[in-house]
């Protein structure tokens, strides 16, 4: 043990990075964890560790601490415990993984490129520097790409383009010891040679370089702003209109699609990093009410000069300009399911929610994006969405995980849904459709990710009468008695259907267009060929496109305020500044990753100058949510479950991620607990608390914990087995007869089992599941096959077809007949 720590160091002398990588070893492991060393310890006797102490470490993970390796470290440290006996117990113990943390690594990095935003044609300087035991050799990349001769520990671009934006890390090594350095985003901004090169870089200061220009529109044209800062780190932009920031425009550019009238004003943007903030000038937006008109490609005049040209009457030129269509309002339900309780967890939905999420808002719709429903909760999101619904209103519904559909009828699964699971179990999107056409809506759009195979364990024929409306866009992710797949990586991909939608949804064309170009997009795509093909099913007569304004309707109308409340899904805890006793001030921050994903960040902003160690961390939340207390308080985004916020948070914070808001039945309440040392006392931390109350945030508002207090969309679903709950067996007799069973997917070929996908773009390297297959895609639905290889049907029930068209009724036929087929 010669290469270890010095064994006379007492244990509460290590670094903060060795402790916390020496808990993450002792807390994982079962067998050879923290409780069986505090067994050996307490049979030495030699620091009195007893019963209760362990105890009470065990009770620490629900607490401040969340790890009881760290409690039980602190016990031995107050004890007298140092390295030495340390490296005995985990010796006795043989936890090889612990004894090597306690080793002085052979590789550190101790300086870590800082991301950067420059101007065009100055420096570019990122530095990382490690010390080895051995010489240290460095290579920088760009993305994936090696930056050629760049063996230095310094990377210097001299001058730099536009090109050279992009992402930069550096790999270090040391003989046989490798390590890589945290990422760095460089911006680079072009500006004019008026304000370039009478700036001169100073390393970390911000400075405005670009500011927004004044911009005359007419209604329906496109509003580009932009604007850009210079500094390190790179800085962060919130766009803000007459003073009230603009929802999600926290891009250097701001682009605004078919502006109304309403959306003139005086435009600014509020720059910030961790330490500074300023702001651009001010930009006046003027948005006259003339509307350009082209005639035949001859000339051009407004509705001001049509009586002059038309000799006293203007009815044929307004007559032949295309009529620009409205909706009255645009709202979207994002639900994606991953997490199932009784069924083949997925991955994708996340990604492909949170993608959908951003692109939709920027047509802007009201979104609410939502992950991991039970039936109950899937059922009052369903019934607040059609509360939105009115005359003219455009409404997208988007679904991912787990599906099937029987006689033309689909059903979206929630994550509670029993093995096997039954119409009764899950959503029909049929019965939705049928609300939402009494609504007289001016788009319906349904977006489904999932599967279509035939659910054999289920027999009902629902009884759902359709009218025949024009307004209507259904996206299938594939065909009728086929899979839907997400493709398998060790990262975050989305699925098939949203990797090509998401290209093309911002397109200004009519809906149908706009899927018509992802079907043949994912007709290219060799993996999914002949296996998966998107299917659309259209009654839409008019060119109606998701970009479309919003030309508000009255407001005084009976939807107007529910329209606030589900603006209320999207309203964070404002930030604040607590303040605290010993002089500390920190700042309490939120974000959200989705409706129902709450992010909580701490931030020391001020503290005593003989306070030699202060850290404030957040505890006590409400055992409604999902909250882990080992992934609570952590020093990176990534550590806690954040993969999609990461970039837009600040930065030297401690950051905890509270999910299934939804399921919050009381106001959030959590304690803020500051610890501290101070140079002039003792070693050990002294602690003060605050309780904070932040109401319910987010989709908690809508209270969709309660039991299907409306029951909407279940009751038009007229089947003998329809009550406003699931059915039990008395509901379903042939589930005594041997079909509620595990399945049985050994027995299955490997074809079978899973599609071979490999997609080298998406960078999928990583295995599906538990399967030794890797780069393979996962389907999105309950595996249920009626052959001799899989789960059969009791005797005696009657087989039930593979869906055929003359397998709908006759109102269904006349409502699917409506509808243009249109497939690959």
């Amino acid at each position: 043990m010669s290469e270890s720590l010095d064994r006379s160091t007492k244990i509460n002398m290590l670094t903060e990075a060795v402790v916390r990588r020496l808990c993450e070893k002792l807390d994982k492991s079962t067998d050879k964890g923290w409780r069986k060393l505090g067994e050996i310890v307490a049979n030495e006797r030699r620091f009195k560790v007893s019963s209760d102490d362990l105890e009470m470490c065990s009770l620490k993970v629900l607490q401040l601490e969340g790890s009881p390796s760290r409690m039980l470290l602190r016990l031995m440290g107050e004890r007298g415990c140092t390295t030495g006996h340390l490296i005995d117990y985990l010796q006795m113990l043989g936890n090889c993984d612990a004894l090597q943390c306690l080793k002085p690594s052979a590789l550190q990095i101790v300086v870590q490129p800082q991301s950067v935003a420059l101007l065009s044609g100055h420096k570019l300087h990122l530095s990382c520097h490690a010390v080895g035991k051995s010489p240290v050799q460095y290579q920088w990349f760009k993305t994936k790409e090696e930056v050629p001769n760049s063996f230095s520990p310094d990377l210097v671009i001299s001058p730099v383009h536009l090109k050279d934006a992009g992402f930069y890390i550096c790999r270090v090594n040391c003989g046989e010891s490798c390590e890589f350095s945290q990422w760095a985003q460089v911006d680079v901004l072009n500006v004019d040679t008026s304000c370039g090169p009478s700036y001169h870089t100073v390393e970390g200061q911000l400075k405005v370089v670009i500011h927004p220009q004044f911009q005359r529109l007419n209604i329906g044209d496109n509003l580009q702003l932009q604007c850009g800062a210079v500094g390190r780190p790179i800085p962060r932009y919130q766009w803000y209109r007459n003073g009230v920031p603009i929802p999600n425009a926290t891009k250097r550019k701001l682009v605004i699609p078919h502006v109304m009238q309403d959306q003139h004003g005086s435009y600014r943007c509020e720059i910030s990093s961790s330490t500074e903030r300023m702001w651009t000038n001010e930009a006046d937006v003027v948005i006259d009410a003339r509307i350009s008109i082209q005639i035949s490609g001859a000339m051009e005049c407004t509705e001001d000069d049509v009586y002059a040209i038309g000799g006293g009457s203007n009815d044929f030129f307004l007559n032949s300009v295309p009529e620009q269509l409205y909706a009255t309002d645009k709202v979207a339900l994002l639900i994606g399911n991953l997490s199932y309780q009784n069924h083949p967890q997925l991955k994708a939905p996340m990604v492909d929610v949170y993608d959908l999420s951003n692109l939709l808002q920027q047509l802007n719709f009201q979104v609410v994006s939502l992950l991991d429903l039970t039936e109950s909760e899937m059922r009052n999101a369903v019934d607040e969405f059609l509360l939105l619904l009115h005359k003219g209103v455009y409404g997208l519904l988007y679904y991912a995980g787990h599906g099937y559909e029987n006689y033309g009828n689909s059903f979206m699964v929630p994550v509670d849904a029993p093995n096997p699971y039954h119409s009764a179990n899950c959503l029909c999107v049929q019965s939705i459709l049928k609300l939402m056409q009494e609504k007289e809506t001016g788009l319906n759009v349904f977006l489904l990710d999932m599967c279509r195979k035939r659910n054999i364990h289920d027999d009902s024929t629902p009884n759902i009468i359709l009218r025949v409306t024009a307004n209507i866009v259904f996206g299938y992710a594939t065909c009728q008695d086929a899979e839907a797949f997400e493709l398998s990586s060790s990262g975050f991909t989305n699925g098939v259907f949203v990797k090509f939608l998401k290209k093309r949804l911002l397109d200004d064309e009519k809906i149908t267009v706009v899927l018509d170009r992802v079907a043949e997009d994912m007709g290219q795509f060799d993996a999914t060929r002949g296996k998966q093909a998107l299917e659309i099913r259209s009654s839409l007569s008019e060119r109606r496109s998701l970009s479309d304004p919003i030309l508000p309707g009255d407001s005084a109308d009976p939807a107007h305020t529910q329209r606030r409340q589900w603006a209320k899904a999207h309203q964070l805890p404002e930030s604040m500044c607590l303040s605290f006793d010993c002089g500390a001030q920190i700042k309490l921050g939120f974000a959200a990753e989705f409706s129902n994903v709450l992010v909580i960040y701490t931030h020391i902003i001020k503290k005593p100058e003989d306070m030699s160690f202060c850290q404030a961390q957040v505890t006590d939340f409400s055992h409604d949510l999902d909250v882990d207390p080992k992934e609570m308080n952590r020093e990176t985004p990534e550590e806690t479950g954040i993969h999609f916020l990461s970039s837009s948070l600040p930065q030297h914070c401690l950051y905890t991620r509270v999910s299934a808001l939804q399921k919050l039945r009381e106001e959030l309440v959590f304690t803020v607990c500051l610890q501290g040392t101070f140079t002039s006392m003792a070693d050990d931390p002294i602690h003060w608390m605050k309780n904070i109350n932040i109401g319910k945030p987010l989709i908690a508002r809508l209270d969709l914990h309660r039991d299907m207090r409306r029951n909407s969309c279940m009751q038009t679903c007229l089947m003998p087995h329809s009550p406003c709950h699931s059915p039990g067996p008395e509901h379903c007799p042939y589930l005594h007869q041997g079909l509620h069973q595990p399945q049985d997917y050994s027995r299955l070929s490997p074809q079978q089992q899973y599609l071979d996908i490999h997609e080298h773009v998406e960078g999928a390297t990583g295995g599906c599941g538990d399967s030794f297959y890797d780069n393979l895609s996962q389907p999105r639905y309950e595996r249920v096959y009626d052959s001799p290889g899989g789960l059969s049907s009791s005797p005696n029930r009657v087989s039930i077809p593979i869906e055929a068209p003359e397998d709908i009724n006759e109102l269904q036929t006349v409502f699917i007949s409506s509808l243009q087929l249109q497939q690959q």
